[in-house]
């Protein structure tokens, strides 16, 4: 059997953060940046809080059968809840959308890829 890949796109609305909270999330800003943003299995904050108070968690992670994404989207919103709470920082919203990139269409450059390696 093969390995999946999945990417979940877990987002949300900080809700009412303190001052505090909020000097320190800008602050550490530039490294949750979205210009930086990849899928990772710990879980990959980005945020702009100059444009809006909401944020987007992407994760990376596996499993063996198509049903397994179900398991790694509630994974996924757990830890991204947990990373929150853990933190003090208010939410609301928390939404998940998932992807199995073994199901996702082929771009032009990898079907061609794809077909010069068959044939």
């Amino acid at each position: 059997m093969t390995t999946r890949t999945f990417r979940i796109t877990v987002r949300g609305v900080f809700d009412g953060l303190t001052p505090e909270q909020l000097a320190e999330l800008r602050s550490r800003a530039a490294e949750h940046d979205v210009l930086h943003a990849s899928f990772t299995p710990e879980g990959h904050l980005s945020y702009d809080l100059d444009a809006r108070a909401v944020f987007t968690f992407r994760f990376q992670d596996t499993g063996e059968a198509e049903e397994d994404i179900l398991e790694a989207a509630d994974r996924a919103e757990r830890s991204a809840r947990a990373w929150l709470d853990d933190r003090g920082y208010g939410h609301k919203n928390l939404r998940s959308q998932s992807e199995d990139l073994s199901q996702a269409p082929l771009g032009k450059r990898r079907r061609r890829a794809a077909r010069s390696a068959t044939g």
